[in-house]
């Protein structure tokens, strides 16, 4: 095997300072529009090389031997997020057709059990959309498992299941299994009456399955070699997979391809689309003749999503009816109704009914149906929320308002977490940064309940002696260059003084109209307890302020992601709060370029960077339309490829191209081996690039899971260390390792 020059070894004194991996320079030239970068790191991208793997394991090694002082407060951080999770819990059971649905989890096991036990019909509705009392720890009669995730990771390397369905007589259970990492998953199909696999077996699928509701076939996705999904296909059980028939193909390589079931299941619906515009496509499932038809081509530009519907009329009558909701004349989206027979005119020419008016000021983000209501997201002061309109009367001027739960907090979360289509209650998802996750059943308004009513089923309990009242979360706004003024969430233990002398941690993503809504973390307890104030900056690029918000984010206004956080930084840092030279930064993925773009602008601002998979590389994967995902990111970003005013912006920013001579901070760049969405060889590069640059003498470290995919590894308690293992990076770095007097678990 090839050495390389790895410049220290198992022999090193524990004394001496660990010198970091140094690659091979292998130079590489690429041309575009003229313009010729030389890449020496290239030849990292060989996944399959010995040396490579060599180089890779020396960089472990080397995170290590320099993080090694911090290996008792990650057992610390670790201990805490463990001491305040109930590791022995369940899912608050979910009903579908005729079961109720849950998940247990074990203390010691790293994956939950998928369970079931069968529903009542009584007759009585409240009573029959009851969960049952399902209690932690404790099987309760006629108790079925479904799937005992611990035994089916038994022995392998990595766990992840990627999409599971259950026929609508409930005898057939399917789930998808990934035991890389790299999100390519294994179909099976298991009798839940005899508990015996079928040998039906699909390989390389994507994420998401539905059977057809007859049960007799199996629909799912398929990737192509650039990871883009690109077919769905159906599978008619007891049939070879090589017979598998094709529903539909997508052909643009920057098109993604997705589909479900509509609410009534009387539809398959295909998703076509890009982040600027879509097409939706049709199959009815009880005709056996029917033919995919399309609601609106993509050929309009506009964006939107669909779903067909039976609407009740006066009469009891029930005509079919497409919910659209859309962008067209309405940057921040609007809902609409449409008669089928309408798209089979020009779209100029269609005659559509306003269900949801267009705001400038709330962002709507999608549309459903239960048998008796449509139920509307929206997002208003960056907060998303649920809205809820009788069917009866909709799209007419009997149309009753929209009624929308209330709650408490002015930073929080409410979405919509899955409902039966004939069930009176929809199931909501509740958090906000100081309340743990909460599950509630809001049953739909009715003429004597015209408000509905909001039962709470659960709130996730927290242990170690958490009390909300402890912390603090705030608004703030941020001030750009350009006089935009940015939403920030600040959040603290209350113990903190106001004395600028405090640390204090900045986290940002901006990308893709992503929202950074309020949440509740476990782990992140262990950074305000000790007195590390948290900051989220809610940049552009991402979806907090509505569509503009992320338009004036993304291609030849990327940029303002950067300048935004580093706005926000400017903020923190002259807030009273923290001392400016205790300040780090942390994002992921698209956020992980965000933090490679900061720290070349800025890198005097931070004491540390936390880059997680990191999207450092970003033009050079662009500019190859054969690595996975690229074609789909040209909405995003551009395309470099065709037009030279992108290159050259892009090539401005990128984060690996544009590392200089300068002091930068301590970095940590987090990796997984087998991601295939931001490849391992993006931060390899970049921070062999950033040692071979900086003019300070701090660390610059590369921590890669050899297991693990995008989201890193896959059991639970792996995740935790992983966590701890950041957190304890950045606290540290701070000089924050102390808890606050009085803080910690209880």
């Amino acid at each position: 095997m090839t050495q390389t020059p790895l410049q220290h070894s198992a022999e090193t004194p524990a004394a001496a300072s660990p010198a970091p991996p140094v690659a091979k320079k292998v130079p590489t030239e690429r041309t575009h529009h003229g313009d010729t970068f030389v890449d020496n790191y290239e030849w990292l991208r060989e996944k399959d090389s010995e040396e490579v793997v060599a180089h890779l394991k020396a960089e472990n090694a080397y995170q290590e031997a320099v993080t090694a002082h911090q290996e008792p407060l990650r057992e610390a951080v670790f201990q805490e997020i463990k001491g305040r999770t109930q590791e022995t819990d369940l899912s608050v059971p979910n009903r579908k057709d005729d079961w109720w649905y849950f998940s247990r989890s074990v203390e010691g096991k790293e994956y939950g059990i998928q369970c079931r036990v069968r529903a009542q019909n009584s007759g009585d509705r409240v009573a029959d959309w009851t969960p049952p009392a399902v209690v932690p720890g404790v099987e309760i009669p006629g108790e079925e498992v479904l799937l005992d995730c611990n035994v089916e990771a038994e022995g392998k390397p990595f766990f992840s299941v990627g999409g599971s369905a259950v026929t609508v007589d409930g005898n057939l259970y399917a789930y998808a299994v990934d035991n890389s990492g790299d999100e390519r998953f294994t179909l099976r199909i298991k009798d839940l009456r005899t508990g015996e696999l079928l040998p039906d077996v699909i390989e390389n699928i994507f994420y998401g399955v539905s059977f057809s509701p007859d049960g007799t076939r199996i629909f799912y996705t398929v990737v192509d070699d650039s990871w883009r999904p690109y077919q769905v296909k159906a599978h008619v059980l007891g049939t070879p997979v090589t017979d598998d028939e094709v529903i539909y193909q997508e052909d643009d390589v920057a098109m993604w391809l997705g589909f479900e079931l509509s609410s009534d299941r009387r539809y398959l619906v295909l998703g076509i689309g890009c982040s600027e515009y879509s097409e939706t496509r049709l199959l009815r499932l009880d005709d056996p003749a029917a033919t995919l038809t399309t609601v609106i081509s993509r050929d309009e530009r506009v964006l939107y999503e669909a779903e067909p519907f039976l609407l009740e009329g006066p009469a009891g009558q029930k005509t079919e009816r497409i919910v659209i909701t859309h962008n067209r004349n309405a940057v921040n989206s609007m809902v609409s109704l449409v008669e089928p027979s309408e798209l089979s005119k020009p779209l100029a020419e269609q005659q559509w009914t306003t269900v949801v008016e267009h705001s400038e000021d709330v962002r709507v983000n999608g549309a459903g149906v239960t048998s008796t209501h449509m139920v509307v997201s929206v997002r208003k002061d960056t907060i998303e929320r649920v809205q809820v309109i009788s069917l009866a009367g909709l799209g007419t001027p009997a149309q009753e308002s929209p009624v929308e739960p209330a709650f408490d907090e002015e930073l929080y979360t409410a979405g919509v977490g899955g409902s039966d289509y004939e069930a009176p209650v929809i199931r909501l998802g509740y958090t906000s940064y100081f309340t743990p996750s909460r599950v509630y059943d809001f049953v739909l308004p009715t003429a004597e309940l015209p408000s509905g009513e909001l039962l709470l089923r659960k709130e996730s309990p927290v242990l170690g002696g958490y009390n909300g009242d402890d912390y603090v979360a705030t608004r703030e706004w941020a001030e750009a260059e350009d006089g935009t003024r940015i939403p920030l969430s600040v959040l603290r233990h209350k113990a903190v003084a106001r004395d600028s002398t405090a640390a204090g941690l900045i986290y940002g993503y901006g990308s893709y109209e992503l929202s950074m809504d309020p949440g509740f973390g476990i782990a992140r307890l262990s950074l305000l307890d000790r007195g590390i104030v948290f900051v989220i900056a809610h940049i552009r690029g991402g979806g907090e302020l509505g569509r503009h918000w992320y338009e004036n984010g993304k291609k030849l206004s990327k940029k303002n992601t950067f300048t935004d956080f580093i706005a926000a930084t400017d903020w923190l840092a002259a807030s009273g709060w923290v001392a400016p030279d205790r300040i780090a930064a942390l994002g992921g993925s698209a956020g992980g370029l965000l933090m490679g773009a900061v720290a070349n602008l800025a890198p005097e601002k931070y004491a540390a960077i936390v880059a997680e998979v990191p999207f450092v590389d970003a033009l050079n994967t662009i500019l190859d339309p054969e690595l996975p995902l690229s074609a789909l990111e040209w909405e995003e970003w551009g395309n470099p490829i065709k037009d030279p005013a992108v290159y050259e912006y892009m090539k401005s920013y990128t984060p690996y191209e544009n590392v200089r001579p300068a002091a930068y901070p301590k970095i940590a760049a987090v990796t997984s081996f087998n991601d295939t969405r931001v490849l391992y060889v993006e931060p390899a590069k970049w921070v062999q690039e950033l040692r071979n640059k900086t003019t300070a003498s701090e660390p610059i470290v590369m921590k890669i899971e050899m297991d693990g995919g995008h989201g890193g590894a896959s059991g639970r308690y792996v995740q935790w260390r992983e966590r701890a293992w950041d957190y304890a990076f950045i606290a540290d770095s701070l000089g924050a390792t102390e808890l606050l007097p009085g803080a910690g678990l209880k």
